[in-house]
């Protein structure tokens, strides 16, 4: 199942509203590393696809493991931003990571 709005999509979840967190930048599709991942991340990310609140944050490849670009690492939410892309970084370093650290989340409405 894939669910997506704009430059955010959730991969390989059994339904629209959880999945591997994945964001498109340049026309690539890559995922996120689940450094500093936790649920403001999460919140985010599902209120940026239209799906309202989290219900929880995964790190560690939970809904399997992406391919190609890792674009991001140790996104810092708040929580109530409407965009991940409005997120502050705490490092972009994505080099220690690998696809077994993708991220992902699980929206209401499930």
């Amino acid at each position: 199942m894939i669910c997506c709005l704009g430059t955010v999509r959730l991969v390989g979840g059994n339904s629209e509203f959880e999945g591997r967190v994945e964001i498109n930048r340049g026309g690539v599709w890559g995922t996120i590393c689940d450094g500093n991942w936790g649920i403001e991340e999460a919140q985010v990310v599902c209120r940026e696809i239209g799906h309202g609140g989290a219900v929880a944050a995964f790190g560690s490849a939970h809904y399997s493991q992406g391919s190609g670009t890792i674009w991001l690492n140790n996104v810092d939410c708040a929580g109530n931003e409407d965009s991940l892309s409005t997120c502050p970084l705490l490092s972009d370093v994505t080099n220690t990571c690998t696809h077994a650290d993708d991220a992902g989340v699980q929206c209401r409405g499930w």
